[in-house]
This record gives C-alpha cells, structure tokens and sequence, in this order.
C-alpha cells in the first residue's frame, strides 16, 4: 500500500517560540535545504483506526503497563539535586522528551537515553513526514521517534542493540497507549539489514516503505569531537567544525546510507546541525544514472525554540516535490 494518502510533503519545522516567518531556499549541489519558520498547526491528519471503545483501551493500557513496568531498572529522579551533573541540563528539558514523562509509572531513560533521545515535538514532525504504512526505526533507542511513528504508520519495526533501552522503549510506548503498533527486536541493525536484503521477498507483508535511521553521533561532545557539549552557549564555534559522516557510528555514515537504500530508496536521515552537507549531497550521487531525472534531498531543520537541534534529509519519495519517487 506504502505512501498514506493525505501525507502533505510540506516542510514544517518545530518551534517553541513565536519567530517571525521567513523562507530560504540554498542548493548545494543535489541537496535542497528549506527553512520555513512558521507557527502554523501540521495541516495533515492521521485516518482514525479501527480501535476498541476507550473504556477497553484505557484498560489494555494499563494492564500491558503493568505486564512491562521497567520500573527500578534505570535511576529515577524526583529532584534536580538528585541528577547528576552531567545529565541535568537534560533533565531539566525531560517534558520536551516526553510529553507524558510524569504519567505513572512514568516514562524512563538510562543515561544514553537522555542525551540521544529525539525531542517529542520535533519526532512528532518526523512522523508525519514519513507517514506510511511499515517503517523500520533501525535505532529506536528509548523509543522516542517509535512512538511518534506508531501514531502515523501502520506498523513500526524498533530495533537496538541494548535489551535495557529496548525494554525502555516498550515500557515508553505503553504509556502513550501505541506499543501494539511497534515490534521491538533486540537485534543489531547492519546484521538485521544484511539478512533482510538476502531473504526471499516472498509477501508484500514483507515490504518496508521507509527506513529511519538516527544512529549514534559519537555522545553529547560530537559538535566539536572533543568536549563541547551540544547544547553549549558556543554553538557557533560548533557549528564551525562540520561533522563528517565517518563519525557516525557503527559504520561509516555512507555505508549505513547505502546498506538501508536496498531496504528502500524512502531514507528519513537524522543528523547533527554541523553535519558536512557536501557528504550528504555525495550519497545518491551514483544513483543518477539510474533515472533521467536529477533526484533532490530535502534538509529540514529540527528548531525547539530558538536552538537549531538537528537536520533530518529526506531522501526518495520523502522529500518535497518527489512523491512519484515513493
């Protein structure tokens, strides 16, 4: 089925704060970058499911967060003195994470988890441009963008590496009422790739519509490769250090590109703000031979109030002006 149809393809960029609007459009060679800065409401709405009345969905909910309650297996915090030092500034923004964090039993994050975890709003923006039938979530982590996407795919593949953050993950879900839409598999995302490519594809059960892939940026001192914290005051200075895809980790950032462009051309790329756009316009160059037509990336810029976060490039049907590519 793929590609739902009511997704938009319009960018729309998370913001906090009321900024004036403004439109730019920059070309680095097959890259497309649009900043749009507007506070206007997502224009495109998911199709209701088919649910159960609420009474009983409320009651399936609690009961399955009972069933998977992680409670006790990671540090909780009730005070900020009670955080350490190098995971307060994190704390201190735990609602901008997760809406839902104080809903009992509450959401949980280990301490990779605090400082890798995607910001609610901006995962939320992610979905929606990614809205889909099946998407594979190749580091889903505490499960901040699965969640998201269980609100606008059908069905979310989550896969890590850790069994404590995918237990976090599922423990998450189950708060927001969406883990029956998410298969958590404990599994290492090159060897689960691998083994996909060269299975028989048998069933268009079988059909991935979009891969998301968020992989480990080298922990809270990428921007600048040694110390700066992403979220210091001297984020021009950062910015100033572009952020090559050879730092992305397990595999150099091109192969994991390449690896999950046999699963399907649909990439949604989540990327440091610093990342070396000429790196990220060299990925499809060698597709374009394939097609008489140039293909685009679309950069959108992930803002939480007046911070640039991250970039998401969108590649395949997933950018603007390409959904026949879909």
């Amino acid at each position: 089925m793929g590609k739902r149809s009511n997704f938009s393809g319009l960018a729309r960029f998370v913001q906090e704060a009321n900024i004036p609007s403004e439109s730019s459009h920059t070309l680095v060679e097959n890259v497309r970058i649009t900043t749009k800065r507007s506070m206007e409401p997502l224009d495109c709405e998911r199709p209701p499911k088919k649910t159960k009345s609420e009474a009983t969905k409320d009651n399936t909910i609690v009961k399955l967060v009972q069933k998977y309650d992680m409670s006790g297996s990671v540090p909780v915090f009730s005070t900020m003195n009670e955080v350490p030092d190098n995971l307060k500034k994190y704390y201190a923004q735990r609602e901008r994470f997760f809406s839902l964090y104080s809903t009992p039993p509450g959401c949980l994050l280990d301490e990779e988890g605090w400082y890798s975890v995607t910001p609610e709003r901006i995962a939320d923006q992610i979905a929606e441009r990614c809205r889909c039938d099946t998407i594979l979530d190749a580091f889903c982590g505490v499960g901040g963008n699965a969640i998201a996407f269980a609100k606008t795919c059908q069905r979310v593949i989550a896969l890590d590496i850790s069994p404590t953050r995918l237990a976090l993950a599922r423990h998450n879900a189950q708060i927001y009422g969406v883990a029956h839409h998410i298969e958590f598999i404990l599994a290492d995302y090159i060897s689960f790739a691998k083994t996909l490519i060269s299975s028989p594809k048998t069933t268009a059960s079988r059909k991935i519509d979009v891969v998301f892939l968020s992989p480990p940026w080298g922990g809270p001192s990428y921007l600048s490769g040694s110390s700066l914290p992403s979220d210091s005051d001297s984020s021009s200075t950062a910015d100033s250090v572009p952020f090559g895809l050879s730092d992305i980790q397990p595999i150099h950032g091109a192969d994991l590109f390449d690896l999950s462009r046999r699963i399907s051309t649909n990439i949604a790329y989540y990327l440091p703000r610093n990342v070396n756009l000429n790196e990220v316009s060299a990925l499809i160059k060698h597709d374009f031979a394939k097609d008489s037509a140039q293909e685009f990336i679309e950069v959108e810029e992930e803002w939480m109030g007046r911070k640039l976060k991250a970039l998401t490039c969108y590649f395949g049907g997933l950018a603007n002006g390409q959904s026949e590519l879909f």
